[in-house]
């Protein structure tokens, strides 16, 4: 993503590579200079899923694509894995134009928390919007805004060593979302509006316990991790039908677009992942075929052992992910549930989606991302779907025709699972957002001018509030 013409980040760099100053275990973090703001398999003969959709519906794969007792020989994947930033292509784009950049490094970081303050501080500088996560696995993050300004808290991120060689996915922003993301719109008289694809005035940097949520603090792709797989050595790989192919997405995600024959595991969470993979494989160590599952406490007619049954362990696994993150972590879990080849896409599906030209392409549907572009297609393009605010899933045009539709309040996957009183109060957050373009009103945050009769201090109020 950096390019190689900024003055300022190849000083940075040069510093940071220096062999002449040694590099402290935990280093301060100080601000640079900043410049002024600017199948048709049925499910339960393959796999049995957590929701309520039978997998026959998601899977779209013939019988030898799910599991093979024959093996054959791995496919050929190279190991060189290139990390160093890129040089732009002689049409770079303009340094003012504006670039979405996610990017993550699993390391080992038990100081995370100085970087806090400074990142933060600097973001704000520069106007650099979105979310980062610092945890003492890594950072994670998503951020926005002109490429010299990314350029430069990609730069900063990276004087520390543990960091550098962040994995890096960027996103053009269209000409109208630059509009809305550099000013003011009739419909958002006072924010940026609702299609940019940050909030241009705000940037998150929060402390976690974990960059990726997967709640199993032993699984650390710092020690172990699988083979990465280029995009383009990508189709070779999950066309075999040895290879079994898993989205670790959520269903939100896998409901707009996967790649073809994969398996979804149907989770809400990343954290069901690993209750997901126990419940549908015999991992090493099973004496059968089938686990049984003792009901105690019932009656000699139902206190009787039920057999769920799994899957003998696949000798090849291929998983992917939006940008490669999760794909990251579930790797070093499957590979500590005695797996043997695990390989995952390099990049994520954004990678794929960037550098797999359409014709050649595996991938079927739209790819969720987590900003208000919703979806992006081929070329990273912005796709079709659209956002409920009321549940944070896509929704498609019709969807929007659904009786459930409301917008801003509810859609058809959460009209159900909503009260009255959460549909009221997302209804007044709505009427608040059209009418000031921001939750709250003008002066959301501020101190009132002028304070109210009922607090005013003097003798008179004072005893009458005794």
């Amino acid at each position: 993503m950096l390019r190689c013409r900024s003055p300022l980040l190849l000083a940075l760099r040069m510093l940071s590579s220096s062999s002449s100053s040694p590099i402290s275990s935990s280093p301060k973090f100080h601000l640079p200079s900043t410049s002024p703001p600017f199948s048709n398999l049925p499910l339960k003969t393959v796999f049995s899923g957590p929701c309520g959709f039978s997998l026959s519906q998601r899977i779209r794969m013939a019988p030898s694509k799910c599991f093979s007792s024959t093996t054959a020989d791995p496919i050929p994947i190279s190991t060189s894995d290139h990390t160093k930033p890129h040089c732009q292509n002689p049409q770079e784009p303009d340094s003012h134009s504006l670039v979405v950049v996610s990017f993550y490094k699993f390391a080992d970081f038990p100081d995370h928390a100085d970087l806090r303050k400074p990142l933060k501080q600097l973001c704000q500088d520069l106007l650099v919007s979105g979310g980062i996560i610092l945890a003492p696995e890594g950072i994670n993050g998503s951020i926005c805004g002109t490429w010299e300004s990314v350029e430069r808290v990609i730069g900063f991120i990276q004087m520390d060593d543990r960091l550098k060689g962040l994995r890096q996915i960027e996103s053009p922003v269209s000409p109208e979302q630059e509009a809305i993301h550099h000013g003011h719109s009739s419909s958002s008289p006072l924010a940026a509006g609702e299609d940019a694809p940050f909030r241009w005035d705000h940037v998150r940097v929060k402390l976690k316990k974990e960059i990726v949520t997967l709640g199993m603090p032993d699984v650390s792709p710092i020690e172990k991790v699988g083979k990465y797989v280029s995009p383009k050595e990508w189709n070779a790989l999950i066309s075999d039908p040895d290879t079994v192919v898993i989205d670790v997405r959520n269903n939100y995600e896998t409901r707009i677009g996967m790649f073809k024959g994969a398996v979804d595991p149907c989770t809400t969470a990343f954290r069901e992942f690993p209750s997901w993979v126990d419940d549908q494989f015999q991992l090493d160590g099973s004496d059968s075929e089938h686990a049984k599952v003792e009901k105690k406490g019932l009656d000699e007619s139902i206190n009787k052992d039920s057999e769920i049954p799994k899957h003998k362990m696949p000798k090849r696994v291929a998983m992917y992910c939006t940008g490669g993150i999760r794909c990251e972590k579930a790797s070093s879990f499957m590979l500590s549930k005695g797996f043997e080849e695990v390989y995952h896409l390099k990049g994520g599906i954004l990678k794929y989606l960037e550098e797999v030209p359409k014709a050649e392409s595996l991938w079927d549907g739209e790819c969720f991302v987590f900003d208000k572009r919703v979806s992006v297609e081929h070329g990273l393009v912005q796709g079709n779907f659209k956002l409920c605010y009321g549940c944070k899933q896509p929704v498609s045009d019709a969807d929007m025709e659904a009786k459930e539709w409301e917008y801003g309040v509810s859609c058809p996957y959460c009209y159900s699972l909503k009260s009255e009183e959460e549909k009221e109060r997302a209804r007044a957050r709505q009427t608040q957002f059209e009418a000031w373009g921001i939750i709250g009103g003008p002066d959301k945050g501020r101190r009132p001018a002028v304070k109210p009769d009922s607090v005013k201090s003097g003798p008179t109020n004072f005893s009458a509030s005794i």
